[in-house]
C-alpha cells in the first residue's frame, strides 16, 4: 500500500461579474469568500497540503530553525517591573508555557523607586499572579489577550480576551483582593476597557457589522441596567478609540479617520457626565491631545496639523482649548509624533531624517522650557518611552534598540541626565552585537526622490552579489519601519544574508509629506520605491536578483503583489503575508470589514472613476499576466477581519490558472487564527520558521544551500 500524495488544487472556475463606471470585470473566485461553504474549506485545506508536500524537504530546516530561535531565547524571564501606585507590576513567561503572566508585588514605601530585581524563575516576596494566559487559552485553538485594566485603587482587573481569531472580546472582571470574577459580562467588545476613577463603572467600545469601532458604553459595576450607551459614530470613515489621559484626571475619547480627528474629554471622577469635545472636527485636521498643569492650572497640550503639515506642540487653558500657544513650531524637516505629559515634563517623540528621537521639556511653575533631546551613538536606531505608568516619577523610563542590538531599557534621572541599565534583552549563545552590522544607502526613485534604505549583514558578507538576501516593505497608513532586534532574524545572518528594509513612501519616515507621496492616486510611488531599493541591493552587489526575495505583509502584501507584476525579474521569490492583493475588490464593497475607512487611504473607487481606473492599474488580482514570476508563497488566516483570506486564495488561484504554475506558487492557511497569525509564543516560532525555511531555500536555490555560521 503507497500513501496518496496531493495533487496540485485547482480552484473551480464560477464566473461572476460586477460593473462600474462602464467597466464589467470578470471573477472566477469570487465565491471563495463563503467560508461557510464546505468546498471553500476543502480548497485551502487541499492547498495547505499541497504547501507542506511541495516544501518537505525542508522539514529539517523548519525544526533547525525553530530550535535556533528557541535556543537563542530565555524562555523563563520576567519584564522589569513598573511601578504604579502601590505597586510594582510585571509580566513573566515560564520554559514550556504559550502565553504571559501578569504580576504585581507591593512597594516596599512611598520612596522605593529601584524595580525588584530577580533571577528568571524565581518568585518576588509578596507576589500576586493576576492573570495567566495560559489558564485563559487552555482548551482553545487560539487565544488573544485584549484589555487589562485595573481599577485606581487597585482591586480590580478589567480583562478581555479573544479565542477566535476575530478580534471580538469578551470582557470579564476579577477583585484581586478575593480573587472573585465577578458576574459583570460583556461580549463582543474592541480589545480595551477602561476604569472612571472611583471603580464604579466600566467604559468600553464595540464594534458595528464592518468591524469599525463605533460606540462607547458605560457600565455600572454589578448593576442589572442596560450598559449607558456614552457615544456613537455614525459617520464610516470614522473610528473610536478610549482611554484616559497620563494624568488619569481624564477619560478620553478619540474619534479619527485617516486624516481627521475629533477628542472628547470628561472628568474621570464624573463618570455620568457628558464628554466636551476639545477641537470641532474640521477635514484634514488630525490632533491628539494631554493634560499637563502648569503652575496649578490645568492646561492641555495639543499636537496638531493645521496648518503645520509635520505638526506642532501647542498650549492651551482647559477652559478654552482655542486660546494657543506654540511651544514646538512645525517643521519641514521634523515630524512630531507625540508628546507624552507627566507631573514636571514633558515627553515628546518625533523623527528626523528617518530616525526616531526623544525629547524632554520641563514643567515648571513658570512655563514650560524648551526641549532638550537625548543623544544616541549608533547610525540607525529606535528610541521612545518605555512602560511609564506614574504621573511624578523620579525616572523617566526608555527603550532604545536598532538592528543589531537587543532592546535596552534605561531609566532616566530628568535632573542629573544620569541612565542607569534596567535591562538587556538577553540572547542566549554566543551571540555578539559586534559580529554584525547596519547601514543606512538612499536610493534614488524613478522620480528623482531619495528613498532610505536600512541595510543589515554579518560583518565580512561577501560585497560580490553572492549573498542571499531578504527585503522587507510595507508602505502605507504613515507607518514607519524603524530598527528593530529580532532573534528570528540571526537565523538568515548567520547563513550569509543581507537583510534590508525599504522605508517605501506611503510610510512616515521621512514625515507627512512622504506618506502623502504614497497613497490615493500617489500609490504607485510605493511600488516602484521599493523597485528601486530592490535593484540597489543587486547594482551595489550586496546581493543579486537570483538570490533576493521580498517579503512584506497585510498592506505591505499589496506591495508584494504589485512588485510581483512590475518587476518579477528583481526577485527570486516573494513572501506575500495576509496580502491585500485584491483591493478594488473590497474598496468597492462599503459593506465589507474596514472598506469606508480605507477611502481617505487608497482613493474612493466606488464613486470616483479616476481613482477606480488608476486602482485598477496596479491591484495585484486584476494585473495577473502570463508572465515568468518568481517563486510565491501566500500566508493567510481563516478568521483575519482585516485582510479577508478571499484574497489570497482568489490571488494565487488566479496565478496557477493563468501562469500554470504549479510548486512555485503556494497558499498557507492558518484555520484558526487573525490577522496576527497564529498565538502561543512556540506556535509562532513555528509559524515564522516554516516561513524563513521557505525563504532560505528560494534564496539559496542557485547556489545551493549556504551553512550556517557557527
Amino acid at each position: 500500500m503507497t500513501d496518496q500524495r496531493p495533487t496540485v488544487p485547482s480552484a473551480p472556475r464560477r464566473p461572476v461579474e460586477r460593473t462600474h463606471h462602464g467597466d464589467t470585470v470578470v471573477d472566477a473566485y469570487d465565491w471563495l469568500r463563503d467560508k461557510d461553504d464546505p468546498e471553500t474549506i476543502a480548497y485551502l485545506e487541499a492547498e495547505n497540503a499541497w504547501a507542506e508536500d511541495t516544501t518537505a524537504h525542508l522539514a529539517d530546516l523548519r525544526e533547525q530553525v525553530f530550535t535556533e530561535i528557541k535556543d537563542r531565547t530565555l524562555e523563563t524571564d520576567m519584564s522589569v517591573p513598573v511601578r504604579h501606585d502601590r505597586w510594582w507590576y510585571y509580566s513573566r513567561t515560564v520554559e514550556g508555557r504559550q502565553y504571559g503572566i501578569r504580576c504585581r508585588v507591593p512597594l516596599a514605601g512611598p520612596d522605593d523607586w529601584e524595580p525588584p530585581v530577580v533571577e528568571p524563575g524565581a518568585t518576588l516576596p509578596g507576589e500576586e499572579v493576576l492573570l495567566d494566559s495560559n489558564e485563559e487559552a487552555e482548551g482553545h485553538e487560539f487565544f488573544s489577550l485584549g484589555a487589562f485594566s485595573i481599577s485606581d485603587d487597585g482591586d480590580l482587573l478589567a480583562w478581555s480576551v479573544d479565542t477566535q481569531g476575530d478580534e471580538r472580546y469578551t470582557i470579564r472582571v476579577r477583585r484581586l483582593s478575593t480573587g472573585e470574577v465577578l458576574p459583570d459580562l460583556v461580549e463582543g467588545a474592541a480589545p480595551g476597557a477602561t476604569w472612571s476613577a472611583d471603580g464604579r463603572h466600566l467604559f468600553y467600545v464595540t464594534v458595528d457589522e464592518a468591524w469599525r469601532p463605533h460606540r462607547v458604553w458605560r457600565h455600572e459595576l454589578g448593576s442589572t441596567e442596560d450598559d449607558v450607551l456614552v457615544f456613537e459614530e455614525p459617520d464610516e470613515r470614522y473610528f473610536v478609540g478610549l482611554g484616559r489621559t497620563s494624568s488619569e484626571r481624564f477619560l478620553v475619547i478619540a474619534v479619527g479617520s485617516k486624516i481627521t480627528t475629533e477628542v472628547r474629554l470628561l472628568d474621570a471622577h464624573d463618570p455620568t457626565g457628558e464628554f466636551s469635545v476639545v477641537w470641532p472636527r474640521r477635514e484634514g485636521v488630525d490632533y491628539s491631545v494631554e493634560h499637563v498643569v502648569v503652575g496649578g492650572r490645568d492646561q492641555l497640550a495639543i499636537l496638531h496639523n493645521d496648518g503645520a503639515v509635520n505638526f506642532e506642540l501647542v498650549l492651551a487653558p482647559l477652559e478654552d482649548p482655542t486660546d494657543t500657544r506654540v511651544l514646538i513650531p512645525g517643521s519641514d524637516d521634523v515630524r512630531l509624533e507625540a508628546a507624552d505629559a507627566f507631573a514636571h515634563h514633558l515627553a515628546v517623540s518625533y523623527r528626523r531624517d528617518a530616525t526616531t528621537r526623544l525629547a524632554l521639556m520641563d514643567i515648571g511653575d513658570d512655563g514650560i522650557g524648551a526641549p532638550q533631546e537625548l543623544e544616541f551613538d549608533a547610525e540607525l536606531f529606535t528610541c521612545g518611552l518605555a512602560g511609564n505608568a506614574e504621573w511624578d516619577p523620579r525616572y523617566l523610563r526608555i527603550g532604545y534598540t536598532s538592528y543589531v542590538e537587543p532592546a535596552t531599557i534605561w531609566d532616566l534621572e530628568p535632573a542629573t541626565g544620569e541612565r542607569i541599565l534596567r535591562r538587556r534583552a538577553p540572547v542566549l549563545g554566543d551571540f555578539d552585537p559586534q559580529d554584525y552590522e547596519q547601514h543606512r544607502a538612499w536610493v534614488r526613485a524613478d522620480d528623482g526622490a531619495l528613498v532610505p534604505l536600512s541595510i543589515v549583514c554579518r560583518r565580512g558578507t561577501p560585497r560580490d552579489g553572492s549573498a542571499p538576501g531578504l527585503i522587507y516593505g510595507y508602505g502605507s497608513y504613515e507607518i514607519s519601519l524603524d530598527p528593530d532586534f529580532s532573534i528570528s532574524r540571526l537565523s538568515l545572518l548567520d547563513r550569509g544574508f543581507v537583510y534590508a528594509v525599504a522605508h517605501v513612501r506611503g510610510g512616515g519616515e521621512l514625515g507627512r509629506a512622504w506618506y502623502d507621496q504614497g497613497k490615493q492616486l500617489a500609490k504607485k510611488n510605493t511600488f516602484t520605491d521599493f523597485v528601486a531599493c530592490a535593484r540597489h541591493l543587486a547594482d551595489e552587489r550586496w546581493t543579486s536578483a537570483d538570490r533576493l526575495v521580498a517579503e512584506g505583509g497585510s498592506a505591505g502584501g499589496l506591495l508584494m503583489g504589485a512588485v510581483a507584476n512590475l518587476a518579477p525579474d528583481a526577485f527570486a521569490g516573494i513572501f506575500a503575508d495576509v496580502p491585500f492583493v485584491d483591493p478594488l475588490t473590497t474598496i468597492l464593497d462599503p459593506s465589507l470589514p474596514l472598506t469606508v475607512i480605507e477611502w481617505d487611504e487608497w482613493g474612493d473607487p466606488l464613486h470616483d472613476p479616476e481613482v477606480y481606473a488608476y486602482m485598477k492599474g496596479y491591484a495585484p488580482y486584476e494585473n495577473v499576466a502570463d508572465i515568468e514570476y518568481p517563486a510565491i508563497l501566500a500566508g493567510t488566516s481563516l478568521n483575519d477581519t482585516r485582510v479577508l483570506y478571499v484574497e489570497p486564495a482568489k490571488w494565487v488561484a488566479r496565478l496557477r490558472e493563468v501562469t500554470g504554475a504549479e510548486r512555485s506558487v503556494l497558499l498557507r492557511t492558518e484555520m484558526a487564527a487573525g490577522h496576527g497569525g497564529v498565538s502561543g509564543r512556540y506556535a509562532a516560532w513555528r509559524q515564522r520558521a516554516w516561513e524563513l525555511a521557505w525563504i532560505i531555500d528560494t534564496a539559496t536555490r542557485v547556489t545551493g544551500a549556504i551553512p550556517r555560521n557557527s
